[in-house]
Order: C-alpha cells, then structure tokens, then sequence
C-alpha cells in the first residue's frame, strides 16, 4: 500500500495532537520544518530506547543534554548522537547503530549522522563512505545533518575529502551529487566556514566543473550557492568562472547557476552606483 504523503503544518499550534504524539514515538516522518522543529528529542528518544530494550542509556545521555551550554534542535541532535555511540562503545553495542540509521523516524536517522562523524576511530575515506546513505536519504532533514554531522571532519581533511567527493560528482543520485557541493561550501549555512576555501576556492574548482550542466535543479541550487559564497572573499574567481561557463555551455541549466553565483557580486555593484 502507497504512504500517503502529508502536509504539514504551517505552525506548532497547528499541529494535530494526534501527529505530535505519533512524531515524538517515532511511528512517521516529520512532514515538513515546523514539525522536526516541534518534536520532542528527548521524548522520542526515550520511546526509542524502551522499544529497543536500552532504556539504561537514557540517564547518562539526558545528562549530557543538560551539560550543553545551549540547547537548540542542533545542539540537542548532536548530543543525542553522540551519546548513541559512546553508549554502543561503552556496551559493545553496534546493533543500536544500524537501528537508528534505519529507523522510521526521520529525526533518529540524524542521530546516526553524528555516530558516523564524532566516531573518532574512522579515518575521512570511511566517514565519508558511511554518510553516503544518509547524504541520499529520502528526508530533507536527514540530507542536511548528513553533511552537518562530518562538517569538521572535512574541514579537517579538506584535500583528501574533495577528491573522494570529486567522485560522488558522477553519482546518478542527485542527492549525491548534491553532497558533495552543499557540504564543502566555503560558507554554508548555521555552520562553521571553511577559511581555506574562502581564499582558495580554486581547490574546489573540479567538482563544480562537474556539476556546472546538472540536470537537477537542487544541485543547480547548490553549486550556485557555493560560488555565490566564495564571491564574498573572491569576486575574482567567481566572475572569471561564470564568463567561462557562459561562453562554453550557455545552457539553461549552467545559466541558472550563473545567476545564482552572481547575485551578491550584482548586489554589491548596485549599491556602488
């Protein structure tokens, strides 16, 4: 039987008892951004725990959360993460792993994002090969914290990182492809900056190249999003780029990411005049 796809609502007070109760033991998917805002971690996880028969992971966990100096969604989905794996090590417990990586629950699943990328024993190679099918999960929300969870670890790895996901480039998953622009982004989004791709964008030249014809209009999206934020430190390149592209494909495709790249170098050009 087809899973009806559901609309969210527009806001918490909008959502349906029935649905936030159903969200929060992990029995669906959050349907949009106001609901994965809305549901209750802490509550989830504990429904998570008891039905798994892991309930003494809880304490220490909770514990953990009230330590944080801020709890935002974020903070709270990191630490829920890392407490799985230091729970899973402390016990011997890889099981609990691959449940929460293939939960219902959209919101576990991006617990397992942070069991991949705070696992101190995973060299870059593995990291990256173990988000891979989480960067091409189904859910929105699961596809951002993918790349969120392993942010550091490519930063810290930035060279060897952006040849394996050179690779994933040539993937026939747009949410692959997608991957390897959104999560190497010189800037990104409520995350931290890669400093050295802000002054040398160059390094990432090969994957945009890759993807400067995509088909897809998400990783369209993307790859006009990561010039877009090296033009702020490197106007130079970004506008010898798009001329580049615009005499060698003028596509729609590679036109759209043009436009995208440009639009804060256009912006700033208006104000000067």
């Amino acid at each position: 039987m087809k899973e009806i796809k559901r609309k969210g609502a527009r806001s918490t007070k909008d959502i349906p008892i029935s649905i936030l109760e159903q969200l929060n033991k992990g029995e669906i998917e959050t349907a949009n951004l106001v609901e994965w805002l809305a549901v209750s971690q802490t509550k989830l996880l504990e429904n998570v725990l008891k039905e798994s028969d892991r309930m003494e992971y809880l304490e220490p966990i909770l514990t953990d959360i009230g330590n944080l100096k801020k709890q935002t969604v974020n903070t709270v989905n990191e630490a829920i993460g890392t407490g799985i794996l230091a729970e899973s090590i402390l016990n011997n417990d890889s099981d609990i792993l691959s449940i929460i990586s293939r939960h219902k629950s959209d919101v576990v699943r991006c617990w397992s994002a942070y069991t991949i990328g705070k696992n101190q024993e995973f060299k870059i190679e593995e990291i990256l090969q173990q988000i891979q099918f989480l960067s091409a999960d189904k859910h929105f929300g699961v596809r951002e914290i993918s790349w969120l969870a392993i942010r550091s670890n490519i930063i810290n790895n930035l060279e060897e990182s952006l040849e394996i996901l050179l690779k994933w480039t040539l993937s026939k998953d747009e949410n692959i492809r997608r991957f390897a622009t959104e999560a190497t982004r010189p800037r990104g989004v409520w995350c931290e900056h890669i400093e050295k791709l802000k002054q040398e964008p160059e390094l990432g030249l090969k994957i945009l190249e890759n993807l400067r014809s995509d088909s897809s209009k998400y990783v369209q999206d993307s790859v006009g999003n990561w010039l877009n934020d090296a033009s702020k430190t490197r106007p130079d390149f970004v506008k010898k780029i798009c001329e580049k592209w615009k005499l060698e494909n003028p596509e729609k495709e590679t036109l759209y990411i043009i436009k995208k790249a440009l639009r804060t170098i256009e912006k700033e050009s208006i104000k000067r005049f």
